[in-house]
């Protein structure tokens, strides 16, 4: 008995130091969302509202991200809301860093219009850092005004 009791034991602690190892992927959602506004007017005295939103979402192992956007339009006359129509979903982006770890991040979004959107409907800049080392790399995308966004990423040296 004393046998299947130390053999027992040792599965059990085998399954525990693998779990400890299979770390599961930790996702943290960014601290500075922003929302942008317009309005406009349409023929019969419509008014039509949009509102966006960004977020972004990070792994903190792998320094991966998505980049999430929410939207929504409402259109009313003088009495009533005449429509409403929401619309979102997320946008997986590369990793910040080669290997896997344990990551901070910040991120910040211009809104159009802006004067720093010079191309197009703006960028955004990823901040991230490694938790164990110093180590930071910041990253920003913009638009190049002719359909797709240029992104670089530079790590930044300590003096």
């Amino acid at each position: 008995m004393n046998h299947v009791t130390k053999v027992g034991f040792g599965v059990a602690l085998s399954f525990m130091t693998l779990a400890s190892v299979a770390r599961a992927d930790e996702f943290k959602l960014s601290n500075n969302q922003r929302i942008s506004c317009s309005r406009g007017l349409s023929a019969g005295k419509l008014n039509t509202a949009t509102c966006k939103s960004y977020a972004y979402l990070f792994n903190a192992k792998t320094s991966e991200y998505f980049r999430c956007q929410v939207s929504l339009a409402l259109t009313r006359d003088n009495k009533e809301v005449i429509n409403v129509q929401a619309d979102g979903g997320c946008t997986k982006k590369p990793r910040i860093f080669d290997t896997d770890g344990n990551y901070s991040f910040d991120a910040t979004e211009t809104e159009p219009p802006n004067t720093n959107s010079f191309f197009g409907p703006g960028g955004y800049a990823i901040w991230a850092s490694d938790n164990a080392s110093q180590k930071i790399r910041g990253c920003i995308t913009i638009s190049s005004g002719l359909g797709s966004d240029i992104s670089k990423c530079l790590d930044m040296t300590f003096q």
